[in-house]
């Protein structure tokens, strides 16, 4: 064969090896995905350590951008930035704190107590009304639970219940024959503790706050003012009343008066040694009476009160044992 018909021999290599990389795009999306994680965690963290005066302030300022100009003031809530936020350092959380000197404080004007709107009067006396029904429905109920207990109906001529301007006013009072307490004492009979227990049960489906006042008769310690008489009694009385509440099922938040108030409330003026003045008054306070507790003493200018020298007061002490 000659050279000239010769063909020439290709040859063809395969090189085996792993399969093609497939670039940088995923740590774009992995950086992406740390930046929005920091980003979340620092809007966390502003989130955590904004007080919610501020918060509030930031909502307003997105509903209303005009207000905080329109109201006046170095900013929102008093705070001249998130960090300030009107206190020592970033551990508190009490809110703006706006510092005044004694001058200043001086000189502010007194807040002035506007009378109520026609619109506000009509509709607390709306809500007045609903809560009397509501609380004349317990009264109902306390009444039925009475009728339908062996262990209470046999006291129902000692539990007085009705309604006052106050609320729910609940008495148990006491008989000649089977008094509530030991004489003299203010330790619990067992009937009165099952009495007592099972009005608290009652009352715990209430939101309402309860008063508790302990009343003696007009018969005094030999002591008399001197030394324990009925106003220690019946303060001692009110607060067994108060424990045995609790132990009945009653949140300690609920009560939010125990008082004694010795003989100076009779239920019977004309008798003030009869027996049914010995009693313990339940009150299910309605709204208005819980507010007129809140408030006293509140407008009571302390720095204008003088100190009065009172002389003792030193009763004609009967020489029989306080009931």
């Amino acid at each position: 064969m000659s050279g000239d018909n010769q063909q020439p021999i290709v040859v063809k290599r395969v090189r085996k090896g792993g399969e093609e990389g497939h670039g940088g795009a995923w740590k774009i999306a992995y950086a992406d995905f740390v930046t929005a994680m920091m980003a979340f965690f620092l809007l966390m963290w502003l989130l955590g350590s904004t007080t919610q005066a501020d918060l509030q302030g930031i909502a307003d300022y997105f509903q209303n951008p005009l207000k905080v100009s329109m109201a006046g003031g170095p900013g929102s809530g008093s705070a001249t930035s998130i960090i300030n936020r009107g206190g020592e350092d970033l551990a508190r959380s009490t809110g703006q704190v706006v510092r005044r000197s004694r001058e200043e404080a001086r000189t502010l004007p007194k807040t002035q107590v506007m009378p109520p709107p026609a619109a506000d009067k009509a509709a607390r006396e709306q809500m007045e009304r609903e809560e009397r029904l509501r609380l004349g429905e317990v009264k109902a109920h306390l009444e039925a639970m009475i009728e339908a207990s062996p262990d209470l109906r046999q006291f129902k001529q000692q539990l007085l219940l009705d309604l006052t301007s106050e609320g729910l006013r609940i008495q148990i009072v006491d008989d000649q024959n089977r008094p509530m307490f030991d004489i003299g004492s203010d330790r619990m009979k067992p009937y009165t503790r099952t009495i007592v227990r099972a009005i608290g049960q009652v009352l715990n489906g209430l939101e309402n706050k309860v008063s508790i006042s302990g009343h003696t008769d007009a018969a005094q310690y030999a002591g008399g003012a001197a030394g324990f008489s009925n106003w220690e009694l019946s303060a001692n009385r009110a607060n067994a009343s108060r424990r045995e509440l609790v132990a009945g099922g009653i949140e300690e938040r609920k009560i939010m008066r125990v008082v004694g108030l010795a003989s100076t409330i009779p239920l019977d003026v004309t008798d003030p040694f009869n027996p049914i003045n010995r009693r313990i008054t339940l009150i299910v306070m309605n709204k208005r009476t819980e507010e007129a507790v809140l408030n006293e003493g509140k407008d009571l200018d302390v720095s204008s009160e003088q100190p009065v020298d009172a002389e003792p007061i030193v009763d004609g002490a009967r020489r029989l044992p306080g009931r």
